[in-house]
């Protein structure tokens, strides 16, 4: 049962890594940063294959059973990047679709990072929404937050508790 952190901010080392890391560090998984990806935006006419997504997607399809993504809080939704990632998977649904078959049944969890308490109302939406359609199991959602640089002993507890349910999850074969 292989775990993946797939991070999408535009600083690898800020806050929503900060998160990311204690994650990794409580579940020993691989940490996948799209700040240093090169993937092109959604394109109809697919002329941007030649780009990092194929091979990254085709990496998460064929190594991972759970898929954690971690964003920061950008005007109230994902990030971009995230936002970028979230759109190519349609390549696997329009012409890379071994890859997309590979992605169903396997688990998905997402985690915003912001600089308050409060968690952004619809924020996960467009995470289950996702994962509903592409045939993924939702594990569920958390709400982190740093302050002066640094997570809290509350945000730690709340990583803790989430990384227990996610070494929980039951992994069955693909179908």
């Amino acid at each position: 049962m292989k775990k993946v952190i797939i991070q999408g901010s535009s600083r690898s080392d800020g806050n929503t890594n900060m998160v990311s890391k204690e994650l990794q560090k409580l579940l020993n998984c691989d940490l996948i940063d799209l700040n240093k990806k090169e993937i092109g935006h959604y394109d109809y006419e697919y002329k941007n294959q030649d780009d990092d997504f194929p091979a990254l997607i085709e990496r998460i399809a064929n190594n991972y059973d759970i898929l954690i993504f971690t964003s920061p809080v950008y005007w109230y939704t994902m990030s971009g990047r995230m936002k970028v990632f979230f759109d190519r998977i349609s390549d696997t649904i329009r012409i890379n679709k071994d890859t997309g078959r590979k992605l169903r049944g396997k688990h998905m969890a997402a985690i915003s990072c912001g600089y308050g308490s409060d968690a952004i109302e619809g924020f996960f939406l467009p995470f289950q929404k996702s994962s509903d359609y592409l045939g993924i199991n939702y594990i569920g959602d958390l709400h982190t937050w740093v302050q002066s640089d640094e997570l809290d002993k509350e945000v730690k507890s709340r990583i803790e508790k989430f990384a227990k349910k996610i070494q929980e999850v039951k992994i069955t074969e693909n179908k």
